[in-house]
């Protein structure tokens, strides 16, 4: 853009901000036009935002300009409290937030939903002093319920599949070979190596391949040796590296208690018992 007319846009700029009810702009050195610009350039995208999040009808732009500005050129800490209040109203009773919140707790569940009356009703209580519980106390019975309804989803809808991972643990455990450790993780010893064992401390090098109950592999070293921390594995795993000496060569099945228990990660569906054939290469020093 040529700096002629660069100058021009500015100073139309000034005439429309002049004819609004907003500050007049003072455009008389650098400083001054680069903060004119800042402005409108954080403007991007807010009216897409205002009426798309927002809700704000084409129809009351005018209104919203003007609590905009009130908003700006607000002093009156009685004032500003109550605008503080409007907006964070505004934002808690948001139906996105909702939607959001019941996918969150309810997951595909349509058939529940958080009731935004009593949601405010405890919000508001608890803002000044006598709600039923303190924000604390209401913190830990949401995350133990929520888990809970997370996990009864979850068990109806992977409930053949945790029963066949629970069968498999029971009829391996009295295979010839198969040991079981009082956390429930069960390990047949291939190779017994006569090294040092780790602690949790430790870094170790290891060669893995890791398989479910069906023989799907979901994981390995593949031609290298993996590095991981012990503290860094799951418990099934931490346990027994602590037991192996290195050079040792063992077969793992792990219970989903010592896995990933209700968490989907990748082939790993939840409540799996996962088979991992290890062996422990070297404790890095």
């Amino acid at each position: 853009m040529k700096k002629g007319t660069f100058f021009m846009v500015l100073a139309a700029a000034a005439g429309l901000a002049s004819c609004a009810q907003g500050p007049k702009a003072n455009l008389k050195t650098d400083v001054d036009t680069l903060s004119y610009m800042l402005g409108a350039a954080n403007t991007r995208g807010l009216m897409d935002f205002v009426h798309g999040r927002l809700g704000i009808d084409s129809a009351h732009v005018a209104d919203f300009i003007k609590g905009l500005e009130q908003g700006c050129k607000e002093t009156d800490a009685k004032e500003k409290a109550y605008l503080a209040g409007i907006q964070i109203g505004q934002q808690i009773s948001n139906d996105e937030m909702f939607d959001y919140t019941n996918k969150r707790i309810f997951g595909e569940d349509t058939t529940k939903t958080i009731d935004k009356d009593n949601f405010l009703a405890g919000f508001i209580a608890t803002v000044k002093g006598h709600g039923m519980a303190t924000a604390d106390s209401a913190n830990a019975y949401v995350e133990v319920k929520s888990e809970a309804i997370r996990v009864k989803a979850l068990e109806e809808k992977f409930g053949e599949y945790k029963k066949q991972n629970e069968d498999f643990l029971a009829s391996n455990k009295s295979k010839e070979g198969i040991q079981t450790t009082e956390s429930g993780l069960q390990y047949k010893v291939i190779k017994m190596g006569n090294g040092e064992k780790p602690t949790e401390k430790s870094r170790v090098k290891v060669n893995y391949k890791g398989t479910l109950i069906d023989g799907t592999e979901f994981d390995s070293s593949k031609d290298k040796p993996a590095t991981m921390s012990v503290r860094g594995v799951i418990k099934g795993w931490q346990e027994a590296l602590k037991m192996m000496p290195v050079g040792s060569k063992w077969e793992l099945y792990v219970p989903q208690e010592l896995a990933y228990g209700t968490r989907q990660t990748g082939k790993i569906k939840p409540f799996s018992t996962l088979i991992f054939e290890v062996e422990l290469v070297s404790i890095e020093k």
